[in-house]
């Protein structure tokens, strides 16, 4: 494979334009694609085959005019000092604005007056309303009537906020992007020593970008994807863009300082770091597809954006890079390499250099130092470091999951004062209240079942430990036309439904708890009188997705790790690489959900990412932080171990061969883990919750993993074991095929490529 890269990276080199025009159509297509065919995204985390989905379901099939899982608003009104809401005055202004939030879209509006949310004093109060549709599907028609029921309250004197998921998802990544960028030109500029080839990687991951979400956002035209979903393909695509197309540039900058001439360079780069992009790249794929194993719509949407976007950034890097390369000529080759020597044979001068002088002639660099002294004192290292890691990961022992709410979102925000006024004056639960569903279609008296449920919850909220604010029973109040709805739900759609008001709010703990116990409240419900009872809600749906998430997430890290770790046996043609890689991955990902609990949860110095607020943390985190922060890792192993072996395998002995190859990618891995670090912290300073926790998670699992893990864990155990960690079984090593990522027959080619073209030119000198 190295040789068939080199001749990829070469051929990009000389035939820049016609490289560069193919990826420049390719992203003018997918741009006019994205701006005429793109469609509307989605902000539900949904999965079919739930109590509460399947309670949703019913309720659509019974009454096609119910829309149980639409969007929904709390509009809090608020009156001044020294008047209520109950006033003459007061009930009017509540009665006009509710009377502007009409619109096409609206199935319900509950008024604070017919329903009681009116707190002690009269001066709180809160309606809600249900839409058709979900957040994503409201029209501008939908939001300017919310915005007129607020303008109408707060011209008769009242204050008014909104609340709910009407609001939706907003995901704003934009001043992410800006920083990350910014920070990586930096680190670039740093490492390269060249303003030229720092913009390249930056060049080349933008086009990936570029292409990645145009693609998506074409593809939205055709299926309705989730809005995190490009958010996390241009996270994604941005960071390893950046990073395979410095470790590609670094190569060929070390290839031009030791003689090669540049299109030579180029190709050898490719054929030997690129190698190492193909496999990294490779396990980054495989750790987001696997996400599909869990059978989870939303999870597989993003795992195979995020993996469609990897993809195209390391044909980016493979590619357009060399093609820049050649436009670029000696400038992007750094201040260092601007007048490199002639070889007396290019081909083979870096494979036939004599191992002690080249590490004699080699420059104390910091990471020489860090090698040579880790080396001497491995053991010590070794337990500082697992015991560092340990200690950074004992938070995630606490770890609480739930989909965040607006008891997250800044406080200033308006979701957030509606939602602080909601808990102060009435309960924090009557932000997000349960839903019983009583299927009454095989019941034997659909009467006394509704009866019998209302009944067990009653006793249930009788109890101390119930955690029940209040029961709402189906049929509310005595007047004849509320007996005439009920008995028309009962007879047409043969369910009934009632309220559940928990104590605590929708991400609490002890509200989770609450929706096991009612379900076991009316486990014996069918037995009794035959119908059915089901718990949902949006909190109830929170619950049986990460209850679905934390049981399908062994089969998916067994997959994931070992698909990957076949890979990397391939790679490296040993058995305790890999598992020493993956083993290592378990210190990143405990710290990085460890920090996450601490700071989003526990509200250590969360002031620093503009968190005002705690609480669990987001319910899909673990599982997606272990795709992504699995296949990165994987990335730094690939990239720092590669040379380790490509040292090793040209006759160095183990130990030096750990030095030598950390020497040579210690500071570009260092400078990838920086660029990698600061893309996704710089989403940490969004508003959006779910982007500033994935971006945190991930930041702190990429800055344990780069320097805790993969440069002092990893080369402590390296010289510790010896050669023994290169050990491969024979019968093993006969199955494994050969992938040559350290490019010793891409070296053979070469010599054998100079031998046949020097006796061609010696026979033509002889005829």
């Amino acid at each position: 494979m190295a040789w068939q890269l080199f001749r990829l990276g070469r051929w990009s080199f000389r035939r820049r334009w016609t490289v560069v025009g193919i990826w420049a159509v390719l992203l003018l297509a997918l741009t006019g694609g994205a701006a005429t065919l793109s469609g509307k995204t989605h902000d539900a985390f949904e999965l079919s085959g739930l109590e509460s989905t399947e309670a949703f379901d019913l309720i659509k099939d019974r009454d096609p005019t119910a829309a149980p899982d639409g969007a929904t608003a709390r509009v809090v009104f608020r009156a001044p000092v020294g008047a209520t809401l109950t006033d003459p005055a007061g009930r009017q202004a509540v009665t006009d604005a509710l009377a502007a939030l009409t619109t096409d879209n609206v199935v319900s509006v509950l008024d604070p007056f017919t329903t009681g949310t009116i707190s002690e004093d009269g001066r709180t109060g809160y309606a809600s309303v249900g839409y058709a549709h979900g957040a994503a599907d409201l029209t501008p028609a939908d939001r300017d009537a919310l915005e007129a029921a607020r303008t109408v309250a707060e011209e008769a004197g009242l204050t008014a906020a909104i609340g709910g998921d009407v609001l939706g998802i907003e995901m704003d990544g934009a001043l992410a992007e800006v920083i990350g960028i910014a920070l990586a030109f930096v680190v670039l500029a740093l490492t390269f020593g060249s303003l030229v080839a720092a913009g390249m990687p930056l060049l080349t991951a933008l086009v990936g970008v570029g292409i990645g979400v145009a693609a998506i956002a074409t593809l939205t035209g055709f299926a309705e994807l989730g809005t995190t979903t490009p958010a996390l393909g241009t996270m994604l695509g941005l960071a390893v863009g950046i990073d395979y197309a410095l470790f590609i540039l670094s190569r060929y900058q070390a290839e031009v300082r030791r003689g090669r001439p540049l299109d030579e360079a180029a190709g050898h780069a490719v054929g030997t770091a690129g190698s190492a992009v193909v496999f990294a790249g490779l396990t980054v794929i495989i750790a987001l597809v696997g996400l599909a194993v869990c059978g989870i719509g939303f999870l597989t949407e993003m795992g195979l954006a995020g993996a469609f976007t990897v993809a195209v950034a390391v044909l980016v890097a493979l590619t357009l890079l060399p093609a820049l390369l050649g436009f670029a000529g000696p400038r992007a080759t750094g201040r260092r390499t601007r007048t490199p020597r002639q070889p007396t044979d290019p081909a083979a001068a870096p494979e036939t250099d004599d191992a002690s002088a080249t590490r004699a002639a080699a420059p104390r660099t910091l990471g020489r130092r860090w090698a040579e002294g880790l080396a001497r004192h491995r053991r010590p290292a070794l337990v500082a470091g697992i015991a560092l890691a340990a200690v950074a990961a004992l938070p995630a022992a606490s770890l609480q999951l739930a989909l965040p709410g607006d008891s997250t979102k800044p406080a200033d925000s308006d979701a957030r004062i509606a939602y602080d006024l909601i808990s102060e004056h009435f309960t924090a639960g009557a932000n997000g209240p349960l839903l019983v569903v009583i299927d009454t279609d095989e019941a034997r008296d659909p009467a006394a079942a509704v009866d019998t449920a209302t009944e067990s919850l009653h006793a249930l909220a009788a109890r101390d430990d119930s955690h029940v604010a209040a029961v709402i029973p189906a049929l509310t109040g005595d007047s004849p036309e509320a007996l005439h709805a009920y008995t028309q739900q009962r007879e047409t759609a043969r369910l009934a439904t009632l309220t559940v008001i928990p104590v605590a709010g929708p991400s609490d703990r002890t509200t989770k708890d609450l929706v096991a116990d009612l379900r076991a409240a009316l486990a014996d419900l069918p037995d009794h009188t035959g119908a059915r009872a089901m718990v949902t809600g949006l909190t109830a749906v929170d619950v049986d997705i990460s209850n679905a998430l934390i049981d399908v997430f062994p089969l998916y890290l067994a997959v994931v790790v070992g698909l990957a770790v076949v890979l990397l046996i391939a790679v490296f043609r040993s058995i305790w690489v890999p598992l020493k890689a993956a083993l290592g991955f378990l210190f990143s990902v405990g710290a990085s959900l460890g920090a996450t609990v601490a700071v989003f949860q526990w509200g250590w110095l969360n002031a620093l990412i503009g968190l005002d607020a705690t609480g669990p943390v987001l319910f899909l985190l673990p599982i997606l932080l272990t795709g992504i922060l699995f296949g990165l890792a994987m990335d730094y192993e690939v990239f720092l171990v590669t040379r380790m072996r490509e040292a090793y395998v040209h006759g160095v002995p183990a130990r030096q061969a750990v030095i030598d190859g950390f020497t040579h990618s210690a500071r570009v891995v260092g400078a990838a883990a920086l660029i990698m670090v600061g893309v996704f912290a710089g989403f940490t300073l969004t508003d959006d919750i779910i982007l500033k926790t994935i971006g945190f998670a991930l930041a702190i699992g990429v800055l344990v993993d780069a320097f805790l893990v993969r440069m002092l864990i990893v080369p402590a155990v390296m010289f510790i074991v010896g050669r023994h960690i290169w050990w491969m079984p024979r019968a093993l090593d006969r199955l494994v095929p050969t992938v040559d990522v350290e490019g010793e027959a891409l070296a053979g080619h070469l010599a054998r490529h100079t031998a046949v073209n020097t006796v061609k030119s010696t026979q033509k000198h002889i005829a």
